[in-house]
């Protein structure tokens, strides 16, 4: 661990890696935030063609506070090139099937997977509906009908959701980041202790001291440790930072809750993860010949069990027992539940936790078993 500490540029790096998610969080925050409040601010800029054949909807669009613009000669290509957000085409027959109460057909052009448009197609969209319904409305009238004919069915909205449930594609990219922290905290200390002795030839001098040799696993391994927990705190105590700096019930609208009981949870929840990386780091640490090798597998080992906390935010699933069966799986579905402010069953940590260790120890094992044998001297 002194060793470790010594070697600055190492933890350092670890840290770094701590604070990344949060910092990546908080600027795709603001980003958006500011982005959603000036598209809120600014009066809805819409190109139209053919603005002569509707005049009437034109009049209804102008007072709705849009900005009516000559569309471009091809807007199809204006949208696909990002010059334009959305443009509405009003055909040369639109009067004809409007004066006949027949529906009347406009095309409204959009790039759907353009998010920085999202704003400008929904109010467009919403606008032009709004002018349909108002229609419809005194069509019915003047035919002596009333409105109420055809709203059979009156939806009343009771939204279940929860402040920190509604921030759900920021909460949900949490378990990634914190995982991927843990492993990069525990990863530059075992590289050093075990493919770096190697190298430096330390390592054949300190198994001939007269003790089991699961005693150097363990020692190497305990003292990846307090890095990898060091770097949790640190993501953590970053993420806690930057939902309580950020106004984000301004920037979004809602509120994220983030206190010191649901910091201690996760927390809580995490360290099993910290027994499993650090065990699974050495197991590959032990196995390669060099510390270039080490640095090559070991990114790839933190990525891959925290791929799934990144799938959760567009995937999301029930909690069941058998997914608290799949160790740093189970951790990240409780740590969302935490987040989320759902009520969780004391079994699913309970069964996360166990499988987490006994899988860890297992691998622990294995890693004894490669250090008793002289493959860990010779490398071949």
């Amino acid at each position: 661990m002194l060793d470790s500490l010594r070697d600055t540029r190492s933890w350092m790096t670890g840290f770094f890696w701590a604070l990344f998610g949060p910092l990546l969080i908080g600027g795709m925050i603001l980003m958006l935030g500011n982005m959603f409040k000036e598209n809120a601010k600014e009066p809805l800029h819409l190109p139209v063609s053919g603005a002569e054949h509707a005049p009437n909807l034109i009049q209804f669009l102008e007072q709705q506070d849009v900005i009516i613009e000559p569309a471009p000669s091809d807007p199809q290509a204006a949208v696909i090139a990002g010059d334009i957000n959305v443009a509405l085409i009003i055909p040369e027959n639109y009067g004809e099937g409007f004066s006949a109460g027949e529906t009347a057909n406009v095309q409204l052009i959009f790039d759907s997977t353009r998010q920085s448009a999202s704003v400008d197609i929904d109010r467009a969209e919403d606008t032009i509906r709004s002018y349909s319904s108002y229609i419809g409305v005194l069509r019915l009238s003047l035919r002596g009908v009333s409105p109420e004919v055809i709203r059979v069915i009156q939806i009343e909205e009771v939204d279940t959701a929860t402040p920190q449930s509604q921030a759900l594609i920021f909460l949900s990219m949490l378990p990634y980041f914190i995982i991927f922290a843990i492993f990069n905290g525990a990863s530059p200390v075992i590289t050093d202790a075990t493919a770096g002795e190697r190298e430096r030839g330390s390592l054949e001098p300190l198994l001939i001291n007269p003790l089991p040799r699961g005693w150097f696993v363990i020692g190497k391994l305990i003292s990846a440790m307090p890095f990898a927990i060091m770097t949790l705190i640190i993501t953590l105590g970053g993420f806690a930072a930057i939902f309580q700096i950020l106004p984000i019930e301004e920037l979004l609208g809602i509120r994220i809750g983030f206190d010191i009981s649901t910091l201690l949870a996760i927390f809580l929840v995490c360290l099993p993860i910290v027994f499993i990386a650090c065990a699974l780091q050495t197991l590959i640490a032990s196995y390669v010949k060099t510390t270039k090798e080490a640095g090559a597998y070991l990114p790839f080992v933190g990525l891959i069990p925290a791929l799934p906390g990144m799938a959760l935010a567009f995937l999301p699933v029930k909690p069941a027992l058998w997914m608290m069966l799949i160790p740093t799986f189970g951790q990240q579905i409780l740590i969302n539940q935490f987040l989320r402010a759902e009520p969780i069953s004391r079994m699913n940590i309970f069964i996360s936790a166990l499988v987490t260790i006994i899988v860890s120890s297992i691998i622990t094992f294995i890693a004894v078993k490669l250090y008793e044998g002289e493959r860990i001297i010779t490398g071949k």
